[in-house]
């Protein structure tokens, strides 16, 4: 069990637990509703890359069978057709050694990129091994076709038009990162006009012009595939922003109860039944909440549900532990790897804590306790299904007794 529920841990409250008309709940009802502008979301300018890693991981692995896929055929089509203009090779220099050298380049660039599709697909959940054989292969793919205008120069026009397909390629249509593919298309273009000037041997005019042209396909790549990776990410963005307004209660920012029964507590039960842990929830409800109403008016009733909230998740363990608004003032905590007396220790903490500072609003202060119903499940043993099913029901039995007993209390029960 993990250190907020420590068994040997003092209830009390300190210093961090202070209730001020707090942060509101770090509500991330707010925070979702001008996510578009917060620095989870920022995009960097050049490298069209969210700023924040935590976010441009979870864009990446949405996308990653998708990338994957886009690798695979794009390797695919340019192996064989890689492969395939050898006869030009032969059309161009007959039978020479050079043919045969060209002919061995082309099969080992066709090889490599065989070869990466087989290293992704038998590693299909790596990020970086995906963008590693992507730039591997872009660099196989043009050192290739440098080697083709080294050892058949003419027709150098030809060649030109070839480099800019490479640089849609580059651009648009290999899933890199655009800051490798802008260099190693960019170091490409260059090397590929010093052979135009060297064994080309293009007069002055040509080669400014071809300077100019392959200048212009390199800016104009980086400005369609910058335009491409800023929209994904942004349409990424506005997903994540409405699946949260979607899961989210508005006011308090915890989870609502519709992802409760879609999806969060099934997911926890099957966990803790496939790794044998224990589950622990919590029902909280506010004392007496109706009277904080008809005193203070609804805006202080929010702010005591949204300073009770944001109690809750401080409390809490971030990513592992789940807070849920259930009903009106009502409050539940999923706890996974959590026994029973951790359950217990975690709710008299929340309990002192909160009867502990009056919450201000509108230079008032605002008494308020809460009651406390934990079930706990240990399933390293055989649960029963009736128990599974009841562990709602049950805090929720618990909670009403609590309040029965006198309020600002905590009633517990082990179900087997």
């Amino acid at each position: 069990m993990d250190a907020p529920y420590n068994q040997d841990a003092s209830l009390t409250p300190g210093p961090a637990y202070a209730l001020e008309r707090a942060p509101a709940a770090p509500s991330k009802s707010a925070v979702d509703l001008a996510a578009a502008h917060s620095p989870q979301f920022a995009l960097a300018p050049l490298r069209c890359e969210f700023c924040c890693a935590a976010t441009e991981d979870a864009f990446l692995r949405q996308h990653l069978a998708t990338m994957q896929a886009q690798l695979r055929m794009t390797f695919i089509c340019c192996a064989v057709f890689f492969v395939g203009f050898a006869v030009c090779d032969a059309a161009w220099l007959g039978l020479v050694p050079a043919l045969l050298v060209l002919l061995a380049a082309r099969l080992a660039v066709a090889a490599i990129a065989l070869i990466g599709i087989a290293v992704v697909r038998r590693h299909p959940l790596s990020i970086r091994l995906a963008r590693a054989v992507a730039s591997v292969g872009e660099l196989a793919g043009c050192a290739g076709f440098l080697l083709i205008v080294l050892l058949r120069p003419q027709p150098m026009a030809l060649h030109a038009i070839t480099m800019s397909i490479v640089l849609i390629v580059l651009y648009m249509y290999i899933p890199n990162r655009l800051i490798h593919a802008a260099a190693i298309a960019a170091a490409t273009t260059a090397l590929f006009l010093v052979l135009a000037r060297g064994v080309g041997r293009l007069p002055g005019a040509e080669l400014g012009t071809m300077t100019l042209l392959l200048t212009l396909a390199n800016l104009f790549g980086y400005i369609a595939a910058r335009r491409h990776q800023l929209l994904w990410r942004e349409q990424f963005s506005a997903q994540t922003v409405l699946k949260n307004l979607s899961i989210r209660d508005h006011l308090t920012g915890c989870y609502n109860r519709r992802h409760l029964h879609a999806q969060l507590l099934e997911t926890e039960i099957a966990r803790a039944q496939r790794y044998s842990q224990s589950l622990t929830v919590i029902m909280c409800d506010l004392d007496h909440f109706k009277d904080v109403n008809d005193r203070y008016g609804h805006y202080g009733g929010d702010a005591v549900l949204q300073v009770f909230a944001g109690l809750l998740q401080s409390m809490t363990r971030d990513s592992v532990d789940s807070v849920v608004r259930y009903g009106g003032e009502e409050f539940l905590l999923i706890l996974p790897e959590t026994d029973l007396g951790g359950g217990v220790l975690l709710a008299e903490r929340l309990r002192l804590a909160f009867a502990a500072a009056p919450i201000e609003h509108e230079r008032q202060a605002i008494d308020a306790t809460a009651s406390f119903g934990v079930v706990s499940v240990d399933f390293s043993g055989v649960v029963s299904a009736a128990a599974q099913q009841r562990m709602i029901a049950c805090a929720d039995e618990l909670l009403y007794a609590a309040k029965k007993a006198g309020r600002n209390r905590v009633c517990s029960r082990q179900l087997r």
